[in-house]
């Protein structure tokens, strides 16, 4: 169930705590609507970490680009704030189109993984990552296990 919050002070109150709990570690702002994902399970994240590590050798340890669990990614380098995403793990090649921004990436990392929870919409944000430029989308479904490949 999504919530709106019209009310400044209250969303200013409900921001303020999620960051002081460290909570707002997932949230992500699309077209200027601010999403709070709920938090990971153990299961995620443990998933997330052993993709991370994978991905590192193959790709991080051998100089062919960098592995990230997590980063945000935005289609604007003007306020970036307002429109971006976070997939779970993402690889940036060495000569990609993704640009470092030191705190976000100007567009999409080469492959991205979303590994989907309950009541998330991971696969809400595929029109986003093909317009950022993002070449391949894994989606990882647990309940039951499926893997989806998209080729963007």
């Amino acid at each position: 169930m999504g919530t709106l919050v019209l009310d400044p002070h209250v969303e200013k109150k409900v921001r303020a705590e999620r960051a002081a709990a460290g909570a707002d570690k997932w949230d992500e702002v699309w077209e200027g609507v601010y999403v709070m994902s709920p938090l990971p399970n153990i299961e995620h994240q443990i998933l997330v970490g052993k993709l991370t590590t994978v991905f590192e050798i193959a790709v991080g340890w051998t100089g062919l680009g960098d592995v990230l669990p997590g980063v945000n990614v935005s289609d604007r380098d003007d306020d970036w704030t307002q429109n971006y995403r976070c997939p779970d793990v993402a690889v940036i090649l060495q000569g990609g189109k993704a640009i470092n921004r030191d705190t976000y990436c100007l567009g999409g990392p080469d492959f991205a993984v979303e590994v989907v929870s309950p009541d998330d919409r991971a696969r809400d944000k595929i029109p986003f990552y093909s317009q950022v430029g993002v070449r391949e989308l894994l989606v990882i479904d647990r309940d039951p296990w499926v893997l989806e490949l998209y080729r963007l």
